[in-house]
């Protein structure tokens, strides 16, 4: 049985300790963060941590709907996750007249879905928690769906029952903070399914950032609206930027240190790993130091805070640490085994192995380095999974808080955790308002809204994030509530060649309310992309075109004003020196190759964007490729096409909505390995029988 990790912060913190790679942080950090002895009298005192609780959730603009009476009452929100605490005070009661509505406990079936792991919980907190703290939408029901008992793992067979159930009770907003690292066709119907019941459906992008192509199911489905994570306005979102003589370095701030006034400036010396021996003999006063995590004596544990001493004490003004490992890490300069009354006293950042030891290994020419450590709560989060997931289509949507936050806890409690776990149910929580504000909304309307009314985010250097990472933005409730203007499609993907060098685009405007006279729309991207549009009633009509080679993927945005808000488009361009042209002929898809260069091999695949199901074919310059198709759906074909000793992409995109139902009898099985294993045995013997039986004389 295929298992799919849960975001946790049980699993986040083995992640952390297993696999460093794989930054997750840990919420013992965060409370260290946070500040120490103060919050954590701040949390015991509940009437003091009220102040906190409602950080996230006013930062992302709900005061503005509340202040019409908007709450979500009248929504159902099912939470596919460990349950839910319905005996917490804050989400309390079991049945019609309690918070959790219904659902369903697929773990011990018979019994209730209630939480005994935590994570289900905090989400069903941030949707919909009405007591102490204020959930995002506080009036809405929550629909309970426990398919993991420990956080650790569950089934793919599971999230689709509980999917499907969802369905079944007439759920209005699915919400699923948990995922698989690869695309499940089963998930991904399911998906899909409660998508054509009119269901809006959100996911967790996952925890698995700062890689690329990180995001796994049901985060990579198409319809679904997937969710990174930010920081939010609490003075936690540190983050930390590193040049050395101009060229600019990934770096993150270790926990204890704090902000600062200025940039520091300084020679950079490199210092082993950052003993106190090893830096007697060096004049590193009024220097950035950089030393290596760890030790060379096997058993010695030089934690960090020494080496800030060590560093302190021979007069650098910061540090920098690179791993002893591939990958980046979160380190804390406060922990249980630190000095009695020690205070970092210089900035401490942590960098990769890889480019530590690019800094390192370029000291002999002397270098001049600058750090600055500032908040940015409007920053993606290192943890937070990347896209992309296809060249067709974007991941993560947007982006919302995940990092420090304060949300129900199991046994009364409450709790600051991070992870896109946490993000996620906030935009369920902005769905669910604006489903009752418009209950005739569709969901790819609601998608759409939330979508085009974000706020930007960028990173430590103010540039902002790539589509890749952070979507279209962050989500920003107040816009989203005003918006007057409905855009379909919400964001694309759009793909030209040297042949065909022009991509023209249709939008829908759907008004809810006035008129579209105060309407104008601007272009957002590369100076080489020419952008032109008109207006045509209500379809918004654009054209983009490349006049030079400037081949390779570029993102922009089409931004539409219209009374007072501003409607954020992105869009990615593939620009490609070759095209694969596609055309249906019955059961079949056919494809022809072109690239201004003499080709020999293309390899093509077609994904079926219902389930991700992916068919290849090959192809030589003689000969025809096709591949069958068994349904109705959008296909995506991408093909790699040989050159020389290169490889070059193509892409194109064709819906197919004419096979009869008669030929439409295709069904996915989802045949584990083993029983794969098992039957195709079964095959070989009862063959090698046949074989034996044949011979015998008659």
């Amino acid at each position: 049985m295929p298992f799919i990790a849960l975001e946790s912060n049980s699993f986040l913190l083995v992640k952390f300790l297993k696999k460093i790679v794989k930054f997750s942080l840990v919420f013992s950090a965060f409370l260290i963060l946070f500040g120490g002895i103060v919050l954590f009298q701040i949390i015991q005192d509940n009437t003091e941590a009220h102040i906190f609780l409602e950080r996230s959730v006013p930062f992302i603009g709900t005061d503005i709907p509340r202040m019409d009476g908007i709450d979500g009452a009248g929504i159902k929100v099912a939470v596919i996750d460990t349950g839910v605490d319905f005996n917490h005070p804050d989400l309390f009661g079991f049945g019609p007249e309690g918070k959790v509505v219904g659902g369903y406990n697929f773990i011990n079936e018979g019994q209730p879905p209630l939480d005994t792991n935590g994570h289900g919980t905090q989400v069903a907190g941030v949707i919909a928690a009405d007591g102490q703290i204020k959930g995002v939408a506080p009036k809405a029901k929550i629909l309970a769906y426990k398919v993991s008992e420990n956080g650790e793992g569950v089934s793919s067979d599971l999230i689709t029952r509980a999917i499907n159930m969802a369905i079944e009770d007439g759920a209005d907003i699915i919400n699923i903070s948990l995922g698989v690292n690869k695309t499940n066709p089963k998930i991904d119907r399911a998906v899909n399914n409660a998508l054509e019941k009119e269901i809006f459906v959100v996911t967790a992008a996952g925890n698995d950032g700062p890689d690329s192509k990180s995001i796994g199911s049901p985060g990579r489905n198409f319809g679904a609206v997937t969710v990174g994570a930010t920081y939010n306005n609490l003075t936690s979102s540190l983050v930390a930027t590193l040049e050395v003589d101009g060229k600019p370095y990934t770096v993150i701030p270790m926990v204890g240190s704090t902000q600062l006034s200025e940039p520091i400036s300084g020679k950079i010396i490199f210092g082993g790993y950052g003993k106190e021996e090893e830096l007697r003999d060096l004049d590193v006063k009024d220097s950035i130091l950089i030393v290596e995590r760890g030790s060379d004596v096997e058993g010695e544990l030089l934690y960090f805070s020494i080496k800030e001493k060590n560093a302190v004490n021979a007069g650098a003004k910061a540090l920098i640490v690179y791993n002893n490992q591939p990958g980046i890490f979160l380190g804390e300069l406060i922990h249980e085994f630190m000095e009695p009354g020690y205070k970092p006293k210089i900035p401490v950042v942590s960098i990769d192995r890889e480019e530590g030891l690019e800094i390192k290994n370029s000291l002999d020419n002397g270098h001049n380095a600058t750090i600055h450590l500032f908040y940015n709560p409007d920053f993606v989060a290192h943890f937070s999974s990347r896209g992309p997931v296809s060249p067709f289509y974007i991941k993560p949507e947007l982006v919302a808080p995940g990092a420090y936050i304060n949300t129900t806890q199991n046994n009364a409690g409450y709790n600051f955790t991070s992870g896109t776990s946490y993000a996620a149910p906030h935009v369920s929580g902005a769905a669910a308002l604006l489903l009752q504000k418009n209950p005739q909304l569709h969901h790819h309307e609601v998608k759409s809204i939330l979508l085009t009314t974000v706020e930007p985010v960028s990173d430590a250097y103010g540039q902002e994030f790539s589509v890749n990472d952070a979507g279209s933005g962050r989500l920003d409730i107040g816009n989203a509530y005003n918006a007057k203007l409905v855009i379909t499609p919400p964001n694309f993907v759009a793909s030209i060649s040297s042949d065909n060098p022009i991509i023209e685009k249709e939008f829908n405007l759907k008004l809810i309310d006035g008129t579209l006279e105060n309407l104008s729309v601007n272009f957002d991207g590369p100076s080489f992309i020419n952008f032109a549009y008109s207006l045509e009633n209500n379809i918004l009509k654009i054209k983009l075109s490349v006049s030079d080679n400037s081949f390779g993927e570029h993102e922009g945005k089409i931004i539409v004003n219209h009374d007072d808000t501003k409607y954020i488009i992105p869009f990615i361009l593939h620009y490609t020196p070759g095209s694969v042209s596609v055309s249906q002929q019955n059961q079949d898809l056919v494809f022809d190759v072109y690239h201004p260069e003499e080709w020999s091999f293309v390899k093509i695949s077609v994904t079926n964007s219902k389930d991700g199901v992916v068919h290849t074919t090959t192809t030589t310059p003689n000969k025809k490729a096709s591949i069958k198709i068994y349904e109705n759906s959008i296909y995506w074909i991408d093909a790699k096409i040989r050159v020389g000793g290169n490889t070059s992409s193509a892409y194109n995109t064709i819906q197919v909505n004419t096979l009869s139902p008669e030929l439409q009898n295709f069904e996915v099985i989802d045949i584990p390995e083993k029983q794969v294993t098992i039957i195709a045995g079964i095959v070989i013997v009862v063959g090698m029988i046949g074989l034996i039986i044949r011979k015998q004389p008659i």
